[in-house]
């Protein structure tokens, strides 16, 4: 019988709170069996290994991001969006180092899988920010890449302490959405 209070939500949840403290690759079933007080064989009551925890964990980071952008871009476009999608996925990013590194690679098993459902609701946010600009549809995809490399990017370097100059690290990242803006305005 499952622990009372314990089940596959808050076991992934649990995961991902440890994943953001001590990294992904730390985060093994008996280390969440400690954080839970429980013991390892338990967890697999509620997911089906390591494997499928670190799916269930990028698919909850996928929601959380998709949501994030969501609203950030409520009522917003062109530059003004671009830069609200930056900054929350910066944002995202340097607060949840361990989840998003659950999304690299996806490995969505098929399109109804929930980690395939919700990065697509994180691409048609970042999409929609693109539709503010005169862009080839061809090259939409090339765009997208673009903007998580350039985003992501620099939050993984800055929560890694890879930016060790006096400037200040806000300061470049405006920079950078602006150098964006003008390259996509072009």
């Amino acid at each position: 019988m499952p622990r009372a209070g314990l089940d596959p939500a808050a076991v992934v949840a649990a995961a991902a709170g440890l994943a953001d403290e001590i990294g992904l690759a730390n985060v093994t079933m008996g280390a969440l069996a400690e954080r839970l007080g429980v013991r390892a064989p338990s967890l697999y009551k509620h997911v089906a290994g390591q494997a499928d925890l670190n799916h269930r964990i990028a698919a909850l980071a996928l929601t959380e991001l998709g949501d994030a952008l969501r609203d950030a871009l409520q009522g917003r476009a062109g530059r003004d969006a671009l830069g609200a999608a930056a900054r929350a996925m910066r944002a995202f990013v340097v607060e949840h180092p361990g989840r998003y590194a659950a999304t690299l690679p996806l490995n969505a098993t098929g399109p109804d899988d929930p980690v395939a459902v919700a990065g697509a609701r994180v691409l048609d946010s970042l999409a929609a920010v693109l539709t503010g600009y005169p862009l080839d549809p061809a090259d939409t995809v090339h765009a997208l890449r673009l903007l998580r490399s350039l985003f992501v990017g620099f939050a993984a370097i800055e929560s890694a302490g890879g930016f060790e100059m006096d400037t200040s690290t806000d300061e470049s990242f405006e920079w950078l959405i602006a150098f964006v803006d003008r390259g996509l305005r072009a």
